[in-house]
């Protein structure tokens, strides 16, 4: 069955309760887990970036408005907790070597790279060597890049899926290229899931499932008119559930491939057949 992972990411905008309500909403759909991202900002942007001005609900500059979109160690404890008492694990997407290695604390059963980090090969190395299993996005990336980080992942013999990605929010549906599933499995000869940045329709999803992705990810959030650059490419209660109702039937579709009369057809059977000549 395919693993659905709920990203949450930075739609909490920085509110702990915010990020409680998010949770509800991946265990009400059915999701497999929850996903959120880590960053200490002073090593992942420039200090010039960080001083430009960005209006936001926490102030005037990038630093405000990044700033306020992070989650303290303690924020993380809260979570941790909330997750554990809804029986769905969490996990995250860290942005830099020290974020990383503090998460390490809440011994979370995945990692992910996000992929503005595939190139990170030192980050990549400090993920590999925790050998848990790890979902790797390759947006904006070249099949080098990609070579690159699968090998950093077999040397430290950690086991990881790639998850072919578009990085624009929202992705333009001409751009999906889904037959990039294909590719990347031949490939690298590994499971291939699917970490999606479009608009409302679920069809992406269901269509990357039927070329074979073993994993969905999808941005969620309460509203997708709520403050913030990722809640528009996200889904909302209604288009969650529905996703992740239709992934399941999907699966179930498929059956085992074997003919066979099913007892359901056998009356059609008898009154179709009944005076063949």
């Amino acid at each position: 069955m395919v693993f659905v992972s709920a990203e949450i990411g930075i739609n909490h905008n920085g509110d702990v309760e915010i990020a409680k309500k998010l949770i509800d909403l991946a265990v009400f759909a059915g999701c497999d887990a929850v996903k959120f991202q880590k960053r200490d900002i002073d090593k992942v942007y420039s200090k010039e970036l960080l001083d430009s001005p960005r209006d936001s609900p926490w102030g005037n500059t990038q630093r405000d408005q990044k700033t306020g979109l992070e989650f303290s160690m303690k924020d993380y404890k809260i979570i941790d907790n909330y997750c554990k008492s809804k029986k769905i694990p969490w996990y995250l997407s860290c942005w830099d070597v020290g974020s990383q290695i503090s998460m390490r604390k809440f011994k979370t059963k995945y990692n992910k790279i996000a992929s503005a980090m595939l190139v990170h090969e030192k980050l990549l190395q400090t993920v590999a060597e925790e050998k848990k299993y790890t979902f790797i996005s390759t947006g904006m990336s070249t099949i080098k890049d990609i070579d690159n980080a699968v090998k950093i992942f077999q040397d430290y013999k950690c086991p990881f899926e790639l998850m072919h990605s578009h990085s624009s929010y929202p992705m333009a549906i001409e751009e999906a290229n889904l037959n990039l599933i294909t590719t990347l499995r031949k490939k690298f000869k590994c499971d291939v899931g699917y970490s999606g940045h479009e608009s409302l329709s679920d069809l992406v999803c269901i269509t990357a499932v039927i070329l074979g992705a073993t994993s969905i990810e999808r941005h969620i959030t309460l509203d997708r008119a709520m403050y913030g650059s990722d809640q528009a490419a996200s889904l909302g209660p209604q288009g969650l559930f529905r996703l992740v109702q239709d992934l399941r039937k999907l699966t179930k579709l498929y059956g085992d491939g074997k003919k066979r009369i099913w007892d359901s057809e056998k009356p059609a059977m008898k009154k179709l057949r009944e005076r063949l000549t």
